[in-house]
């Protein structure tokens, strides 16, 4: 929920300090600068909730912080990639793939209870796959809109 939060709330204010800088309006560049924000956001819990964020990778895949660090450090490098107009679209690919493949990640999560925030076994189940699964997809089709689109 927060990050969706954050996305639209750097959404609205991108929108009307682009209007006042630009005079006009840029969707799209506002939706770029509202994903960066949220995934730079996002970066963030994976370096402030290392061991919560390891124990939503499922059971059998070795080296569980690193991949939380890593992935942590390439969403920064997408929030980046989203700012540059010539990297605009490879970047939203690599995005749209990117959380592709953390949807297994946050499915497992749910099933199993994580609360990352603690890193407990004690998070909200698998009710929160009714907000969680069309919240990705919500993040897809943004990431396709702001980068594939315009």
């Amino acid at each position: 929920m927060k990050p969706l939060i954050v996305l639209l709330l750097s959404f609205t204010c991108s929108i009307f300090i682009i209007k006042q800088v630009k005079k006009a309006y840029d969707f799209a560049l506002s939706a770029r600068i509202a994903m960066a924000i949220m995934l730079v956001f996002t970066a963030i819990g994976h370096f402030a909730f290392t061991k919560g964020m390891a124990m939503m990778v499922p059971k059998g895949i070795p080296f569980k912080e690193p991949i939380v660090y890593l992935t942590g450090l390439f969403e920064i490098l997408l929030a980046i990639g989203l700012l540059i107009p010539r990297l605009k679209v490879i970047t939203g690919s690599a995005l749209i793939i990117f959380l592709l493949l953390m949807l297994p990640a946050n499915i497992y999560a749910t099933i199993n209870h994580v609360n990352y925030q603690k890193g407990t076994f004690n998070g909200p189940g698998i009710a929160y796959l009714w907000f969680r699964i069309p919240l990705q997809i919500f993040f897809i089709i943004w990431a396709y809109l702001c980068t594939f689109r315009v």
